[in-house]
């Protein structure tokens, strides 16, 4: 017999569910249309805010992130430009107008390789002394065939430079400071050197020595170099003939390049045939540098006239004056 005797709290018919888990949770996966994953769902099944806030934060961040690396990409090439210890910028031109000069035009990523972003930054050494008529020459088609940066720089190696050469470029664009705006660079830095060097891509390309060879290189950003082997030998040989015999032989061997210029342009409008050419350019630089163009013989005075009518001299000549 009990020594205490209590009355039930309740009635003895109440049925108790004994738990068979340790925790237990709404089952997620039984939820139809959601999309949430177990680690960032709430019990109810719906995704945490501040989860999405989150995924939304790192998509943007992902976003910049690969703009970012574009714009590096596209800068890489500008910061290893050579000759990067410039004292003086002084000039670049704009033109976005169409050459008709040539009938064959030249697709930039065939001669230059495939755009990447960059620049195509041209950098040319020249001598003050010795200034390289033709580059200025060719520099003046490319303005009219693509949307070249021009800028004039002056090494430290120089002194001084006349104020006509710091402005052979033309004058300072006024969105010369947007670079992507620009398809090619041209930078013109006058420096001590025996001879005009060329650098474009210090990674996969040697420099480029000589005017006669820049020249040629220049030249191919405006048109190919003719199809007929023959064609293409004369002109090679006109450019050979002009810096090698015009702008440093002697006065007899000037006077011989010169009657066989006015032999050649007694039958054909041109150097090489119908079709202006880099010949023309070579040889009219070298003739106008040689003091020779006063002296020259009738059909070498006419071919001069259709040359400086064509537009593209005057730079050139007012550096003579």
């Amino acid at each position: 017999m009990p020594m205490y005797q209590v009355k039930p709290i309740c009635g003895g018919d109440i049925k108790i569910d004994l738990p068979t888990c340790m925790y237990k949770v709404p089952n997620i996966h039984a939820q139809q249309g959601k999309s949430c994953t177990p680690e960032h769902a709430l019990q109810n099944g719906e995704l945490d805010p501040a989860v999405k806030a989150l995924e939304a934060r790192q998509d943007e961040i992902m976003r910049k992130l690969y703009e970012l690396k574009a714009a590096v990409e596209g800068l890489a090439k500008t910061v290893m430009t050579p000759d990067a210890d410039l004292d003086l910028t002084v000039s670049s031109s704009l033109s976005s107008q169409s050459s008709t000069t040539f009938k064959s035009t030249t697709d930039l990523d065939t001669v230059l390789g495939k755009d990447l972003g960059a620049l195509r930054d041209i950098v040319i050494n020249a001598n003050p002394v010795q200034p390289p008529l033709t580059l200025l020459v060719l520099h003046s088609l490319l303005c009219q065939r693509y949307r070249v940066l021009s800028t004039v720089h002056v090494h430290s190696s120089v002194a001084s430079v006349p104020p006509q050469l710091l402005s052979c470029l033309g004058p300072r664009h006024a969105d010369s400071y947007a670079r992507h705006m620009f398809q090619l660079g041209f930078t013109l830095i006058w420096k001590d050197v025996p001879k005009p060097q060329m650098k474009f891509s210090i990674k996969n390309m040697c420099p480029i020595e000589g005017e006669a060879n820049i020249a040629r290189f220049l030249f191919k950003l405006l048109a190919p170099y003719p199809i007929d082997p023959a064609v293409a030998t004369l002109v090679d040989s006109w450019v050979d003939t002009a810096f090698f015999q015009l702008a440093e032989g002697s006065v007899k061997e000037r006077s011989a390049v010169l009657r066989a210029l006015n032999s050649t342009l007694g039958s054909n409008p041109w150097l090489s045939g119908p079709e202006f050419s880099l010949a023309d350019i070579a040889c009219y630089c070298c003739v106008l540098q040689s003091g020779s163009a006063s002296s020259s013989p009738a059909n070498v005075q006419r071919w001069i006239k259709s040359c400086e009518n064509l537009g593209h001299f005057s730079h050139a000549k007012l550096l003579l004056k």
